[in-house]
């Protein structure tokens, strides 16, 4: 991932957050509210079911080993730069869940949608959807999932010493039961536990902070001074913050990306805008929560080095021992231990497991429903499913035994092929998700409790599902 791309998500971000009028600060109330306002139907789940399958995404490894990472490799003002991708990410987050839940598609029974749902309906262009979903395939279930399973390995490794082999396959037999049994009743439980283990995670983290309480403000003062190069060790390296702070924000949070829109499709609710509100919200949950927890862990108790462009240590926080080498999920473990000996490193690894295992069985979600948008044969269906399934598994292995700056690596490549097709999507079709917004907005403000979508009087055409639904 460029900074080329690190710029465009930034602009695009700010651009949309522009012609939203900063929907992100005006609709905060309402996000939370959104939450429980649809219930799930034989054809959609429910909007707070959405969130927790799009929150499932967005919380992995990214929260943990991706933020000591940013922090490892930017200092840190990469942290800074993580919040900026959420505040501005949330308004790109609501314009692709929109889109997603305008061109939405039932198959076998279920609403499925994505980019590629609205590059072919929206743009009407079928060839860019193909490419597309093509992409999205590639990346979610092939080049992806292999940094998931990689950070928890090493985890593992430091609590347990559990070789990284072991863990892989474990993984992958695990993985395989569900993608190939029983993935409905065992992602429930997965989506059920996540939010549990997400705010035990923050409370941890609470009372790390609390116990350095007196030096939250030298914390926020390194990371603002950090992000801007006026840090005197660290000035030399002001763009790599930019870079690993975005890089990691996007990697984490995924507005932009289009990976969260699969989620957002399948959501049976009675007008976009209500998704596009919910999912700018699980934004902000990923990044502003679980994100600035790990990184108040690691700063606040110096188990952290930064290095520069040749592998040299230029800042420390003073704590790490000399003898930890690889950054990651180690720092976090670290920080934990220093106040919860035995417990932190163990606690860290389990928690990294359950995010990592939920965003695998979300990326493999994501890579089905383009296998249904390329196959609509069932034969050919079966074929393909079968395909990515085992591609799925093989490359997540072998990924998971690499080391973290490969499986990095090759996730990175897999999340930059994602945003690019999709900010460019989501810039030709924003005419449509900003009228849309506009809709929504003016029912409301006429009182209207629940908002309904009518596509014939906005000019909004081949919306399937909607117009099926006006007709009823």
């Amino acid at each position: 991932m460029g900074m080329g791309l690190v710029l465009l998500c930034l602009c695009v971000g700010l651009y949309f957050s522009i012609r939203t009028r900063f929907l992100q600060i005006r609709y905060l109330k309402s996000m939370a509210k959104m939450l429980f306002v649809s219930k799930s139907s034989k054809v959609g789940i429910s909007s707070f079911q959405a969130f927790m399958l799009a929150l499932a995404g967005r919380v992995g490894t990214g929260n943990i080993a991706g933020v000591a990472t940013a922090i490892a490799l930017g200092g840190p003002g990469a942290v800074f730069w993580m919040w900026l991708t959420a505040f501005l990410g949330a308004s790109t987050a609501y314009m692709e869940a929109s889109l997603g839940q305008i061109y939405k598609e039932q198959i076998d029974g279920h609403f499925r949608g994505g980019p590629a749902f609205y590059i072919l309906h929206g743009l009407q262009n079928k060839y860019f959807a193909m490419v597309f979903a093509l992409i999205t395939i590639v990346a979610e279930g092939i080049l992806c999932p292999g940094v998931q399973a990689n950070n928890v390995g090493y985890a593992f490794q430091h609590a347990f010493g559990v070789d990284l082999k072991i863990t892989g396959a474990a993984i992958l037999v695990l993985l395989a039961i569900i993608i190939f049994g029983g993935i409905k009743r065992i992602a429930k439980i997965a989506e059920f536990i996540t939010p549990f283990m997400a705010l035990l995670y923050i409370i941890v983290a609470l009372i790390v902070v609390g116990i350095h309480y007196t030096e939250i403000p030298e914390v926020f003062t390194l990371i603002i001074r950090s992000a801007f190069g006026l840090e005197p060790a660290l000035s030399g390296i002001a763009g790599a913050a930019i870079a690993m702070g975005v890089k990691r924000g996007i990697y984490s949070n995924e507005a932009g990306q289009g990976s969260a829109v699969h989620a957002a499709a399948a959501a049976d609710v009675s007008h976009p805008s209500k998704q596009g509100l919910v999912q700018a919200f699980s934004v902000y949950t990923d990044t502003l929560l679980v994100c600035s927890a790990t990184a108040f862990i690691i700063l606040s108790t110096g188990m952290y080095d930064v290095f520069d462009a040749k592998g040299q240590v230029i800042l420390s926080g003073g704590n790490l021992p000399s003898t930890i080498v690889e950054h990651g999920p180690i720092y976090t473990q670290m920080g934990l231990d220093l106040h919860f000996p035995g417990f932190g490193a163990p606690f860290v690894a389990i928690v990294l497991a359950l995010f990592a295992f939920t965003t695998l069985m979300s990326y493999y979600f994501q890579a089905e429903s383009n296998i249904y948008f390329l196959f609509r044969k069932e034969k050919k269906q079966k074929a393909a499913l079968l395909s990515i399934r085992l591609l799925f598994l093989i490359c997540m292995y072998f990924t998971s035994i690499s080391s973290m700056q490969t499986a990095w690596d090759i996730a990175d490549i897999g999340v930059a092929l994602m945003a690019w097709f999709n900010i460019v999507a989501l810039l030709l079709l924003q005419k449509t998700a900003l009228k849309t917004f506009a809709d929504y907005e003016q029912q409301t403000k006429r009182g209207i409790k629940a908002p309904k979508f009518n596509p014939g009087s906005l000019s909004i055409k081949h919306c399937k599902v909607w117009e099926e639904e006006k007709q009823n």
